[in-house]
């Protein structure tokens, strides 16, 4: 694996949705919550789940809890066509 350097993550998730015509979304991903909560002060942060296409709200179980995952905007996970999973009990 490679070995990332510190502060922002460069990855970028380009999604795009040739079929019905519509422009590429970006989805930014970073490697802190802090990262992410500055990229979008008013939006709530989410942890994705690139595989899956799965995101999670802070307080679940499996929020930050992944090598694989980062941490990104609610708003753009949902534009990129990612889904949320709701909080544990």
């Amino acid at each position: 694996m490679r070995k990332l350097g510190p502060g922002l993550v460069l990855i970028t998730l380009v999604l795009s949705c040739m079929a019905c015509g519509q422009s590429p979304t970006v989805l930014t991903a970073f490697r802190t919550e802090e990262q992410a909560q500055t990229h979008c002060p008013k939006d709530i942060v989410v942890w994705l789940e690139p595989q899956s296409g799965l995101y999670y709200f802070k307080g679940h179980g499996s929020y930050g809890g992944s090598n694989a995952g980062r941490y990104a905007c609610r708003a753009e996970a949902d534009a990129a066509g990612m889904h949320g999973m709701p909080n544990q009990p």
